[in-house]
């Protein structure tokens, strides 16, 4: 397991008398030495992320209609011998010490239980739909009702794969099967298709909730099973919120106000990904003000460029009172809620 350690932690440590004054600097000057074997040990992560990222990918969206056409129970068989595989696999490198190549692998096995599932109902005869209009191809682009038993599946199989292999990105698989879920639930209750601005509010909704979730779990376990439902349900939340184009200039500032708040919450959890989809859409708010004033002007490009670098400028400065900050706002927090997030005392 890594630790992340930085000068805040030390500091704490001096004052429980863990260390003594001074040598808080001693260690942190000794593991910035580290950084050079830490860096390549990052660039082998990005080389694991990718390879289980090109599996899901191969085994999911890019299935082609020849797959489709090898049969069912063939396909049921296939798809079957290549989770088990896989979990097979992930299970051996985690007990031998590999646990971020053995988890990675483990959350392909579950973003395969879909594929697995549909093979299953066609073999038994309980595929709910019409095969010309919908298959296997259509589940990641279309919303249906009749892909519940799919995503249902892939909920239920990621929570004992936590339980088998405890590692964050599997709860990635599972989020957006939750996703997919809330959208096909809402067309279902509805009674129709939705349009494309009902499908954007049941996603924001869904984004939310994720949010909240990850956030009550965030604290709660030694490892960060909370950055992946983050990242999911920002996805969700804020490409929802920034497809809600509009003209009125009220609504506008909302949305500006909504990603400030985004900014503040990175603040208050220490957590970077909301930093970037705030500032995203504080610079898009902006840029549509800027382009609306200086329109058609020479000024315009000016404008944008002077908007990037002040978005740097608001990054280093974060940087630079973090911990300062953080520590302000949890400050102003009730008891309770320091009590019952343990996010927030991180």
């Amino acid at each position: 397991m890594t630790l992340k350690i930085d000068s805040h932690d030390l500091a704490r440590a001096v004052q429980a008398g863990v260390l003594q004054p001074g040598q808080d600097q001693a260690l942190l000057a000794f593991l910035s030495q580290q950084s050079p074997a830490r860096a390549s040990f990052q660039l082998a992560h990005v080389a694991y992320y990718f390879g289980a990222m090109l599996i899901i990918g191969a085994m999911g969206w890019l299935l082609t209609e020849a797959w489709m056409r090898v049969g069912d129970i063939a396909l049921l068989l296939v798809s079957t011998a290549y989770m088990l595989f896989f979990v097979l696999c992930g299970r051996s490198l985690w007990q031998r010490g590999s646990p971020i190549p053995g988890g990675l692998l483990g959350a392909v096995a579950v973003s395969m239980t879909p594929l697995v599932v549909y093979a299953a109902q066609r073999v038994l005869g309980l595929w709910p739909m019409d095969d010309v209009q919908h298959n296997y191809h259509d589940y990641y682009a279309y919303v249906h009702g009749g892909w519940l038993a799919m995503e249902v599946a892939t909920v239920l199989v990621g929570i004992l794969m936590l339980r088998l292999l405890p590692f964050p990105f599997i709860v990635m698989p599972m989020a957006m099967a939750l996703w997919f879920l809330s959208m096909d639930l809402a067309e279902l209750a509805y009674g129709a298709a939705l349009s494309s601005d009902q499908l954007r509010w049941v996603s924001l909704w869904t984004g939310l909730v994720i949010l909240l979730g990850s956030l009550w779990v965030d604290g709660r376990s030694r490892q960060d099973f909370a950055f992946w439902g983050y990242l999911a349900g920002l996805l969700a939340f804020w490409c929802s919120l920034t497809l809600m184009g509009s003209d009125d200039h009220l609504r506008k500032a909302l949305y500006c106000l909504i990603n400030l708040g985004l900014i503040g919450v990175a603040v208050l959890l220490r957590r970077p990904v909301f930093m970037v989809f705030g500032a995203l859409g504080v610079a898009a708010y902006l840029g549509d003000l800027a382009y609306r004033v200086f329109e058609d002007s020479l000024l315009f490009p000016i404008i944008v460029s002077l908007l990037g670098l002040g978005v740097i400028a608001l990054g280093v400065a974060y940087q630079k009172r973090r911990d300062r900050l953080t520590h302000s706002l949890r400050q102003r927090l009730p008891a309770a809620w320091l009590d019952f997030l343990p996010a927030l005392r991180r």
